[in-house]
């Protein structure tokens, strides 16, 4: 195992013509030995493309990746000792399973072929596929299939793995299934990985780290809670989180933000975070928002509901400010899944400023974040 480090890392391909398209932009990142860091973003963001450069399979324009103290830009894709679990899983398919894990070890190493097969054999009882060893791909579900293709990377002992989109071509049920076994996979192998998604869920769950990408450049590195709470721009704040953050371009006015529907009230050590500052966006998460709270509220405000998406465990609220418009602009509210609310129905919502967001609205910079000096804690029982 190793550290993985990307320094200023660029990617630019030529579209014809005289054009360029940078796809990755500048991205450092330092992945320490046996993370598990999760790139993720919306498609066309870099992740994957960035993931193939630290595989070798595209060349980097400038910059440098480096695992441990090696730097390794040049160096062929079959000695930088990294594994790769690709979304397609990639398996050959007129080979037993046993013969697709071993292929790797019997082209690249000198292993004995006694050797090759308890390797195989060790790895397969891992992944719990055993008893599929003498079976060929088309005899093999998706899952199946993914847990050879992981099979196979873990037969190397490389010192780094990378998964670009595994999970994406199994169902909803067997993705979250695959999830826990891979989060309890890396915590076996203490393997440094590097996982690339769009699904913010495998993000949130799954990664020690996320690293989130926009249009090639790295919006933020952070634990999964840190890119949730303490987002760095307003980027990271919609893309993060389902439902997104709710937002409201507002203009500071003395003591207040003032919308085109309600005015928010601000307290002084507010007013003294934002300084000189009067353009902004405020965010609040629908989690966060309280309805059927008190009308004396200062940051209290009158709504009616305008539709309900029950989700079992929860209700996702639709709100507006003003219902007679013939297109209502709506935010959303989260509340318990036993609530009884209608489409129709008055309610108020309020923003507690302890949870609310503020974003600089020209550069989308967050300027306040909620505080998470006191996270609740669970104590373990003794």
């Amino acid at each position: 195992m190793a550290q993985l480090t990307l320094d200023e890392v660029t990617k630019v391909f030529d579209a014809g013509g005289g054009e360029e398209v940078v796809a990755v932009d500048g991205v450092n990142i330092e992945i320490a030995d046996g993370e598990f860091l999760v790139l993720v973003g919306p498609s066309g963001c870099g992740k994957s493309t960035t993931l193939r450069m630290i595989a070798g399979l595209e060349t980097v324009t400038s910059g440098e990746i480096r695992l441990g103290d090696r730097l390794i830009n040049d160096v062929s894709p079959a000695d930088r000792d990294i594994a790769m679990v690709f979304q397609s899983y990639a398996l050959y398919p007129h080979m037993t399973v046993r013969e697709n894990m071993s292929f790797g070890l019997e082209e690249s190493t000198d292993m004995a072929d006694e050797d090759i097969a308890d390797t195989v054999g060790a790895s397969a009882a891992t992944m719990g596929i055993g008893d599929l060893l003498d079976r060929k791909p088309s005899d093999l579900s998706g899952g199946q299939r993914q847990r050879v293709a992981l099979g196979r990377a873990i037969v190397r002992d490389p010192e780094v793995f990378l998964m670009d989109e595994p999970l994406s071509n199994l169902d909803a049920k067997l993705r979250s299934e695959m999830r826990t076994e891979l989060q309890r996979l890396q915590d076996e192998l203490d393997t440094t990985t590097v996982y690339v998604t769009h699904d913010q869920t495998e993000a949130m769950t799954m990664g020690d780290r996320v690293a989130i990408l926009n249009d090639g450049r790295l919006q933020q590195v952070g634990t999964p809670l840190e890119c949730y709470h303490q987002p760095a721009n307003r980027f990271v704040a919609g893309f993060i989180g389902e439902p997104s953050m709710n937002f409201f371009e507002v203009e500071r006015q003395g003591t207040r933000l003032v919308a085109d529907r309600f005015s928010y009230p601000l307290s002084e050590s507010l007013r003294a975070e934002l300084g000189d500052r009067t353009d902004l966006t405020l965010g609040i998460r629908p989690e966060d928002i309280e309805l059927g709270a008190e009308t004396d509220g200062k940051d209290v405000f009158e709504t009616v509901v305008d539709v309900v998406e029950p989700m079992g465990n929860e209700n996702n609220v639709y709100l507006a400010f003003d219902e007679r418009a013939d297109e209502p602009e709506t935010f959303v509210a989260t509340v318990g899944g036993m609530s009884r609310i209608e489409a129709g129905q008055p309610v108020t919502a309020r923003f507690p400023e302890a949870a609310i967001h503020l974003f600089d609205r020209t550069t989308g910079e967050a300027v306040h974040n909620r505080d998470l000096a006191d996270p609740d804690t669970i104590e373990p029982r003794l």
